[in-house]
């Protein structure tokens, strides 16, 4: 480490006067500069890539727990402490997220229907079974309310609407995309909350004239497939979505 500094701090103090401080000779900077690098080294530049990478993908917001367990899916082999040791190396700055909003409504009287899907979120083809959410993202200009239609097979985002306000027509906007995108076929499972969005009349109508297979998730249950994590934590939509964006843009 304290070669590393003299070579950091080499442009502003005086090399002689660095290794005083440090108390190394310049032959032994010269001959670590020389040196290979050592496979821990490389490993950290790889793993600092990937941090990076990640903190950019997570809009600033991953700390060390959640950080380690993105590079930890993504086949790398680290532990909390290396990955605390080198975001606070990198000087990264987390950004906390603002209070969360509520978008499911379901104290309502609208019809519901039983979870026929029980947590089976794989599928063995395109247009097999669909995964519909609404969630908010903190933009430049407030809370933009965003709902989605996911293909469980491609993971793929086939329908979606973006809002500045919770309309009930935000997730039929979004269902009727993910149809005119790929018309499914008959008994495609369509699978959602039971928030009153997708239980009101005018969706669930849609939903019977192209012939879906309607399935809801259980009271205060959220789609969480795969370690715990959200149909938009999978899909990434919120990145492209979360930069500040002129109100001519929302529906």
């Amino acid at each position: 480490m304290r070669f590393v500094s003299i070579d950091a701090w080499k442009e502003e103090w005086p090399v002689g006067f660095l290794y005083c401080v440090m108390q190394v000779t310049s032959r032994g900077f010269r001959a670590w500069r020389v040196r290979p690098m050592r496979q821990r080294q490389r490993d950290d530049m790889v793993i600092l890539a990937h941090i990076r990478e990640q903190h950019r993908l997570g809009l600033q917001s991953y700390g060390r727990p959640t950080m380690t367990e993105e590079l930890q899916e993504l086949g790398l082999n680290v532990g909390h402490r290396r990955v605390g040791h080198q975001m606070c190396e990198t000087g990264l700055k987390i950004i906390k997220t603002r209070k969360y909003q509520v978008t499911t409504d379901s104290n309502h009287a609208f019809n519901i229907v039983p979870n026929l899907l029980d947590q089976d979120f794989s599928a063995d083809a395109p247009s097999q079974k669909r995964a519909g959410d609404i969630s908010c993202i903190w933009t430049g200009e407030g809370w933009l309310y965003l709902a989605v239609i996911l293909d469980l097979y491609s993971r793929r985002v086939v329908g979606w609407a973006a809002s500045n306000r919770m309309k009930r027509d935000l997730a039929i906007r979004a269902l009727d995309m993910a149809v005119a995108f790929r018309q499914p076929s008959k008994g495609c499972t369509h699978h959602t909350g039971r928030g009153s969005q997708y239980c009101f009349g005018d969706y669930q109508k849609r939903l019977k004239q192209h012939g879906f297979l309607v399935t809801m998730s259980a009271k205060g249950k959220w789609l969480r497939q795969f370690h715990g994590r959200n149909l938009f934590q999978i899909s990434q939509v919120r990145t492209d979505l979360a930069q500040p964006m002129g109100n001519e843009t929302l529906g």
